[in-house]
């Protein structure tokens, strides 16, 4: 998949959460304004481009071999204040100025269609559900292979929404990816409030299952939009807002789950008609800001992957896989699954492990928006500090401290506090700071790993392809996500006390408690990062470390 052309055909970026992708990938180049000289490179899962850190070099910094200037630089850098570097990196901003209007309006509609898919995402095992705040009915098992067909299905469709996308335009393709995105939220928003339509659980399934194509189609378009509406000195910019956006996007979703159901004492449904809502604003910012499809510019690249898509794809595939370095990044995504499944566990068991342990009053959306708003903070003031760090040795470490965050939910309850309650909440909350913290070092990292070692003009093939042991997992996540949750953290019948005070009183051993769940989850994650440690030497050979001072690793 050579993806330097608008360049989604065979491949695409996935959400972070979902994936996505809440798979969100975090920028690891020098700063946002520099030019993307990515030499074919292209970042996956969910949710950025960019050069590798370090890969572009400012002007004026000496260069290696002039040893004058390397003293004059080394005393430079000592008086430089502390966080110039964030300084710059915030200015580098201001050269999306230079953006057309159409760029701008590319950002409007990815913040609003964020905002209600991350809402929806936050709830949508509840609203199938039943029991108190439950809405259609489904017990958990059945509610997470519902999950499973949705998510799934929008993670395999990426790989072929980039070509639809391509064929269409941008414009045409937003435009029927909204619509769609409208009228089946609206649709399932009136099964949510028709308890008595006859096979109303079964029609929810079926439109949940439609929406993915549109979800995906969406992700591409806003891919190709942003790569198409920046030029070469603005594009590094005008991803890394794309993602700040998305981020922002999924804190506000967050929050408007509790407003609706805690402030205002709605039904889940409502936040599920939320996208009715934001789609229209989309459609409007599509029709008053995004008139044309022309591209800023047509660079080198984009004649570079013309002449690429020249070849057959089945060709390109039969050339990557004869390659080792490809069946390095496949052991390399296969044994840090565990670890990218967190994300999974954010909408498929968080939840309802807090509506269960805390209460229907719990703030699943503000738990839930913790994670973006610390990768947007880490964003600026994490990044620039961290770009010459080794890849490997940050994907390893940034991994295995990710894999950590799940064991905060093991704590025993009495350590925390004298509830059960607020004992859950102060331990989610040091999840998610831990998750964060971890994401922020390795998520940039394993795209970079995957640029380093991948061949020219073939890094792009490698992120669509390795989206495959992702697709996998994730589906065997959402299929047992709820007989996990029946298992660990069941629904007790209304008006009977829920798991949580029943923990309280001594009733639930601890290998029959939600703890006991996070802490063989927490294990399985935390063993990806220890494999990939063992397995330095061999991921390390053949790989071009990019940045201009290498940390061993």
């Amino acid at each position: 998949m050579n993806l330097r052309r608008r360049s989604l055909g065979t491949g695409a970026l996935c959400r972070h959460v979902e994936d996505g992708v809440h798979c969100l990938l975090r920028p690891a180049w020098g700063g946002p304004g520099e030019p993307r000289d990515t030499g074919g490179r292209h970042e996956d899962d969910h949710r950025k481009y960019g050069p590798p850190a370090g890969l572009a070099r400012r002007k004026g910094r000496p260069r290696g071999g002039q040893q004058a200037g390397a003293v004059v630089s080394s005393t430079a850098a000592a008086a430089k204040p502390r966080f110039s570097g964030i300084r710059e990196y915030l200015r580098d901003f201001r050269v999306l100025a230079q953006c057309p209007l159409r760029y701008w309006g590319v950002q409007a509609i990815n913040f609003l269609d964020c905002v209600a898919y991350f809402a929806m995402l936050n709830v949508v095992t509840i609203f199938l559900s039943k029991g108190e705040g439950g809405v259609i009915g489904f017990d958990d098992e059945s509610a997470g292979y519902v999950v499973a067909a949705f998510t799934s299905a929008t993670t395999l469709l990426l790989l072929v929404s980039g070509a639809i996308t391509d064929w269409l335009g941008i414009r045409k393709s937003l435009g029927i990816a909204l619509i769609g995105r409208l009228v089946l939220s609206a649709a399932i928003g009136v099964f949510g409030f028709s308890p008595d339509f006859p096979g109303r659980g079964l029609l929810v399934a079926w439109l949940f299952f439609f929406m993915a194509p549109f979800v995906a189609m969406l992700q591409t378009a806003f891919q190709a939009a942003t790569k198409d509406f920046t030029g070469k000195a603005t594009q590094g910019a005008g991803f890394n807002f794309w993602y700040i956006f998305m981020n922002v996007g999924a804190a506000v979703g967050g929050v408007m789950v509790d407003v609706i159901r805690k402030g205002l004492g709605l039904s889940v449904t409502w936040v599920i008609m939320s996208g009715v809502v934001t789609s229209l604003l989309c459609l409007i910012a599509l029709a008053f800001m995004i008139r044309t499809n022309d591209p800023v510019k047509v660079n080198e690249a984009d004649t570079e992957a013309r002449a690429a898509d020249k070849k057959k794809p089945w060709e390109i595939l039969l050339a990557v896989v004869r390659e080792s370095a490809f069946w390095k990044l496949i052991v390399l995504i296969t044994v840090t699954l565990g670890v990218r499944a967190v994300f999974a566990y954010m909408y498929l068991l968080m939840p309802k492990y807090w509506d269960r342990m805390i209460g229907n009053e719990a703030a699943i959306g503000t738990l839930n928006a913790i994670n973006p708003i610390l990768i947007v903070v880490g964003l600026v003031l994490i990044t620039p500090m961290i770009k010459n760090w080794g890849t490997l040795s940050m994907l390893t470490y940034g991994a295995m401290v990710s894999a950590v965050s799940l064991f905060c939910l093991v704590i025993p309850w009495q350590w925390l506090s004298g509830s059960v309650a607020t004992s859950c909440y102060i331990a989610s909350v040091m999840c998610m700071v831990v998750l964060s913290v971890g994401e922020m070092f390795w998520s940039p990292r394993l795209n970079q790993y995957t640029a380093a070692i991948a061949p020219e003009g073939q890094a792009g093939t490698y992120l669509g392809l390795s989206m495959l042991p992702w697709f996998l997992a994730k589906t065997v996540v959402s299929i047992f996500s709820g007989h996990m949750l029946e298992r660990w953290c069941p629904e007790f019948p209304k008006g009977e006390p829920i798991i949580g005070e029943r923990i309280a009183t001594g009733q639930i051993a601890f290998w029959d408690s939600p703890g006991a769940m996070w802490l063989f989850l927490g294990i399985a994650a935390a063993v990806g990062p220890m494999v990939v440690r063992v397995l330095w030497p061999w991921l390390k050979k053949g790989m071009r470390e990019t940045n201009p001072t290498p940390q061993s690793a």
